[in-house]
């Protein structure tokens, strides 16, 4: 019973985290973006990229603080989380919306989080995380804002995203009828849009409340099914929390700006990185004094791993001549499966169960 109780938990929350994304979260974006007259790209790297990354985050924290070693599933669920954006959100973008995207923003966010694994390995190279490492991380996030900001002008690019699609009524009920009682009760904490300050503070609050939710449900079921909880966070927890991540970015690609959609999955992890694992580690160093212990094992396939992947992204657009076609958005999907078989295969290898940077 207590397993069903978890699952159905998960589940819950899961739906709920893309809810918030999508009936409030964009809204409230949209408003707070045209306030400070943002470009698609600046506030898919920034605005969108920070709150919908805000389940990893909170996960990271939470995993963290939470009495017992746990630390795993927060750094676990980063990394998956990381492989899943670029993979599989933009896959997911390129098959809604066929658009050619610029080319600048798109290096200027590679080239930033090809940075970020840079600094991830530096970081956790010889096992122990100190205070000022984590700093660090946060304190080059600064400068990717710095530059976010400052890009256009020094570049002097255009944004080259299509014409919006209209939504069907079929595609805005269909399947989410089942959840009905549940939109009904989410939509008690959140007042109109015009009040978008108020919703997206609320959004942030409420995406707090369901990571809790997730890591607690997620150490049960590892307990319950006797599987390492980095396994969990690599595959589910990854998913689940980048769930407001792939919602956003489907919904702004929909309406004409796939180039904010595509900065918003690429800037996700290098927030991921640097704010994601930088803030919680600094925040456990505070409360302890201590450095933090990593067991490394395999950080070198990890490395790969990630780095693999904004080299892949990369060519597959160089190769598009920066054009997002359908058969692109399948083959970028494609490979995440494959990505999630391997890791699993990996853990029942005889070896032992190494995943990841982190063996268990």
């Amino acid at each position: 019973m207590a397993l069903v109780g978890f699952l159905i938990a998960l589940i819950i929350s899961f739906y709920l985290l893309a809810e918030v994304s999508d009936r409030y979260f964009v809204v409230s974006l949209d408003k707070i973006s045209q306030k400070f007259n943002m470009s698609h790209d600046m506030a898919g790297a920034t605005f969108m990229a920070i709150g919908s990354s805000a389940p990893e985050l909170f996960v990271s924290i939470i995993a963290l603080v939470r009495p017992g070693d746990h630390a795993a599933i927060g750094v676990g669920t980063i990394v998956g989380s990381a492989l899943f954006n670029l993979l599989v959100i933009v896959g997911a973008v390129a098959i809604v919306k066929n658009a050619v995207i610029a080319w600048q923003p798109v290096i200027r966010d590679l080239l930033f989080y090809g940075l970020a694994i840079l600094g991830l390995y530096y970081v956790l190279y010889d096992g122990r995380i100190e205070y000022w490492e984590g700093a660090l991380l946060i304190s080059v996030y600064g400068v990717y804002l710095y530059a976010v900001l400052k890009w256009k002008k020094w570049f002097n690019y255009e944004e080259l995203d299509a014409d919006p699609e209209e939504e069907t009524d079929e595609e805005k009920t269909g399947w989410k009828v089942v959840f009905k009682p549940l939109d009904w009760f989410l939509a008690r904490f959140f007042r109109k849009p015009e009040h978008f300050i108020s919703n997206f503070t609320v959004s942030i609050l409420m995406i707090a409340f369901l990571c809790w939710i997730l890591v607690e449900s997620a150490i049960g079921i590892a307990h319950i099914l006797d599987i390492p909880e980095i396994v969990i966070a690599l595959t589910v927890l990854a998913v689940g929390t980048s769930v407001p991540d792939m919602v956003s970015s489907v919904i702004v690609a929909k309406q004409g700006r796939a180039g904010m959609a595509v900065s918003n999955a690429i800037g996700s992890n290098i927030f991921d990185i640097f704010i994601g694992l930088g803030i919680p580690w600094f925040i456990k160093y505070l409360i302890t004094g201590n450095d933090i212990i990593f067991d490394i094992q395999g950080l070198d396939i990890s490395v790969g791993l990630l780095f693999g992947s904004v080299i892949l992204i990369l060519f597959f657009l160089i190769w598009k001549k920066w054009k997002l076609t359908q058969n692109l958005g399948f083959i970028l999907i494609l490979l995440y499966i494959l990505y999630v078989i391997w890791e699993i295969f990996r853990f029942y290898l005889p070896q032992g169960a190494s995943i990841g940077f982190l063996n268990f």
